[in-house]
């Protein structure tokens, strides 16, 4: 967890140093383009591990829900940041990824400290509070990201697969999108009210347990 949490950290001085050095906030991406790339997709793994095998009892978090938000996350990456070169500079992108970048660190300075049966309340309060903010910020920024990618799927025609084939299959990825972007309709208020649910009951019980003392 203290890996997790301090590669996240290189991601987030890499934005700071980009942004000392160009004076803007714009095309901040391509700074850190390459390890967003590789934790994200090493993300995948680490989450199955955390959630299933290692840390059930400290990751109070729905497994598909959670399944949910690292597929994203990939995808975003991937299929839309990665494949539509011309949405990289578009300020939604450097939304997601300020998102990203400190709910993760908040999150696996969480766990970190959790192990180490010391957890501090103020990371406490902000695992369970900051997301308010973050989880809108980076929905935001991602739907916003693929929002801007369609024209350019539609032109482009990429992944798309037109009938007739051999394999009498079709494939249009520019609905894919559309369908994506629906999809967090049902998907982001249940993710963002099972936060809210446990927020309430992890900081209530950290209350009470403060008045008892």
């Amino acid at each position: 967890s203290v890996f997790l949490s301090f590669r996240w950290l290189v991601i987030a001085v890499g934005l700071v140093r980009a942004y000392l050095a160009k004076g803007s906030y714009h095309s901040l991406y391509y700074s850190i383009e390459k390890p967003l790339k590789f934790f994200q997709t090493g993300a995948l793994l680490e989450e199955y591990l955390l959630i299933v095998k290692y840390l059930p009892g400290i990751v109070p978090s729905s497994v598909v829900l959670t399944a949910f938000q690292v597929m994203s996350r990939v995808f975003l990456t991937w299929a839309v940041t990665h494949s539509v070169k011309e949405v990289q500079t578009e300020d939604s992108v450097l939304l997601f990824v300020v998102a990203w970048t400190i709910t993760e660190i908040i999150r696996y300075s969480f766990y970190t400290f959790s192990l180490l049966n010391h957890l501090p309340y103020l990371i406490k309060w902000a695992r369970y509070t900051l997301f308010i903010v973050l989880y809108p910020m980076g929905v935001s920024g991602e739907l916003l990201t693929i929002y801007a990618a369609l024209p350019f799927v539609r032109q482009s025609g990429l992944y798309s697969i037109s009938l007739p084939n051999k394999y009498n299959f079709s494939f249009d990825y520019y609905t894919f999108l559309i369908l994506v972007m629906i999809s967090y309709i049902p998907i982001f208020p249940q993710l963002y009210f099972h936060m809210l649910h446990q927020r309430r009951k992890v900081l209530s019980h950290t209350e009470e347990h403060k008045k008892s003392e």
